[in-house]
């Protein structure tokens, strides 16, 4: 009996380590979020490159102590394209691809993580990097995987957004209203107000200009 109760023991203490470390995780996550929500809304176009740069740092030490985790994978993704928009032409490419690489390798683990985040990334980078010869851009390849990122989360924000602003993109006004309108309209966040109020901004600013094109 003394011999179970010990093994009990044992497995709770492992169950409760286990919750701790992934809570751990989250947090560090869910630090990496904010921090990208600071830089890529709020901190000054000029010193957006720094900032990023710290960031990505940062992002990849996250990532690289919890190796097969998604979560840090695809927010160090999430930085790393969104760094590139402020880098040089030879770093962003690095970045874009590295961003690409770490997000296809959470899709082979976990494909519908942070609901359908991974999908949602993918689909952006595919519609916003040049194609061949100078990137890996593939207008198919984004379509098909914003509309899996808004399968997988119908009524969330940034799936949405990203659908609506890529058929906005591609002059398919009256579908990317219908993706943009419910992004505006999307639930809230918790713990992701900053980001919340940056994303709906670029929507309406989106609205504003299917409106112009209607």
């Amino acid at each position: 009996m003394k011999i179970a109760y010990k093994l009990i023991a044992i497995a709770s203490l492992l169950g409760m380590n286990s919750l701790a470390i992934a809570d751990n995780v989250m947090e560090a996550v869910a630090d990496l979020q904010h921090g990208w929500a600071k830089a890529y809304y709020q901190v000054p176009d000029k010193q957006k490159e720094a900032v990023f740069k710290d960031l990505v740092a940062k992002a990849h030490q996250v990532s690289a102590a919890n190796p097969g985790r998604v979560e840090p994978m695809v927010w160090e993704a999430i930085i790393l394209s969104s760094s590139a928009k402020y880098a040089g032409s030879l770093t962003a490419l690095s970045q874009v691809k590295a961003a690409r690489d770490l997000l296809i390798s959470a899709e082979k683990i976990q494909p519908d993580a942070l609901e359908g985040s991974i999908y949602t990334s993918l689909g952006s980078l595919y519609y916003k990097v040049p194609g061949w010869p100078i990137g890996f851009g593939d207008k198919k390849k984004a379509r098909e995987y914003l509309t899996k990122a808004v399968k997988t989360n119908p009524d969330g924000i940034d799936g949405n957004y990203f659908l609506g602003d890529f058929l906005l993109e591609q002059g398919e006004v009256a579908k990317a209203r219908e993706y943009l309108e419910k992004a505006l309209n999307a639930p809230p966040r918790p713990g992701r107000e900053d980001a919340d109020q940056g994303r709906r901004a670029e929507i309406q600013q989106d609205l504003d200009k299917a409106k112009q094109r209607s």
